[in-house]
């Protein structure tokens, strides 16, 4: 047997010890990394202005977990408490109040009426209870393991940027590619999935931001759905109103028309129509300029997909995995773009030669 099959096979054998002895602590390390490459961007940016590397690392990390992942925990405990604290005779008489109001609708609108009855007598309460109280107790018994899996995310995070740099040419060196692709593939990677990362944090924060502040004027837990709304901004076209459709509703059960009418048009007008099509812009345009190298405009349905498929595929944390393997992806389909327009006028010069 030649050496270098020998040393291919040892390391092959290696390799699935390797993830056997760390398989715990796979999916928080391959989070850790996206995340990593993804704010690899923000990181130089940093180093620019700060040449403490220990301090600079430990603003982003952070920068990360105040902007991501406390508003995640705050959602996850509210839910929690709010479904503890549920009022079951509340609920039934909601119940019996909309199925009032329903019947009351006039008979011009007897297929939307018919619709709405054939869904009310599907709902039966006390199983819905039940299944919030499950809900719940699966809350609770996660919330420990999501906390555990944070907090090994952000101290591999904090690694993998403090060490940044050292790793960046360590792979590059590894892989089989001219070092010119190396960084070509690195570079790109980096550029993709940090607009994409970027992207959806000023698209969460700022309209999460301008919808939490104003129903908290309504008595409204502002911050739980101004998370929310962050969230389901991320749904093209119809994510807001999947926020303030259902408030705006409450509002007109609870007898406050004009509330509910406020709702609604703040949301359309000041965050749907001036902050997601003027402002959200002008705020990516500026963080690519300023931090992003190579700017890079990803369509976002197809960013909407690869969260729903890698939250499908891999639990929550897939909302970070999805969109970081479609943008490799696209990155490596760059790349060979590269080779293949390389290898063309490669031929063409022979041919010309000949």
């Amino acid at each position: 047997m030649k050496p270098q099959y020998f040393l291919i096979a040892l390391t092959i054998v290696t390799i699935f010890f390797m993830l056997q002895l760390f398989d715990p602590f796979l999916k928080p390390l391959f989070v850790a990394l996206l995340l990593a490459v993804a704010t690899n961007s923000l990181n130089i940016y940093f180093k620019h202005h700060i040449s403490n590397n220990f301090l600079s690392t430990s603003l982003i990390t952070i920068l990360l977990t105040t902007i991501f992942f406390v508003p995640v925990l705050y959602c996850i405990f509210s839910f929690a408490t709010l479904i503890n604290k549920i009022d079951q005779k509340a609920l039934v008489e909601i119940f019996n109040v909309t199925k009032n109001w329903v019947e009351n609708i006039p008979d011009d609108f007897i297929f939307f009426k018919d619709q709405l009855t054939n869904m009310l007598e599907k709902i039966d309460i006390p199983s819905l209870i039940q299944n919030l109280f499950s809900f719940g107790a699966f809350l609770g018994k996660n919330s420990a393991k999501f906390i555990i899996d944070m907090i090994m995310i952000l101290i591999f995070f904090f690694f993998f940027t403090f060490y940044s740099t050292g790793l960046a040419h360590y792979f590059k060196e590894a892989l089989p590619l001219k070092m010119e692709d190396s960084n070509a593939l690195f570079y790109e990677s980096s550029n993709v999935m940090s607009v994409v990362l970027y992207s959806i944090l000023a698209t969460a924060v700022l309209e999460g931001f301008l919808f939490g502040i104003f129903v908290s004027f309504f008595n409204y837990d502002g911050i739980l759905l101004g998370v929310l709304y962050g969230f389901a901004s991320l749904v093209p076209v119809v994510g807001g109103m999947i926020m303030w459709l259902p408030v705006a509703i409450y509002e007109i059960f609870a007898g406050s028309s004009a509330n509910a009418i406020a709702i609604a048009l703040y949301s359309i007008i000041v965050i749907s129509v001036i902050a997601d099509t003027f402002i959200k812009p002008i705020i990516i345009k500026y963080i690519n300029k300023r931090i992003v190298r190579t700017p890079t405009k990803v369509n976002e349905l197809l960013i909407f997909f690869a969260i729903v498929a890698g939250l499908s595929t891999f639990g929550f944390w897939g909302m970070i995995i999805g969109p970081a393997m479609v943008t490799f992806f696209i990155s490596l389909m760059q790349l060979l773009k590269k080779f293949s327009d390389d290898f063309y006028s490669f031929e063409q010069t022979v041919e010309n030669r000949k």
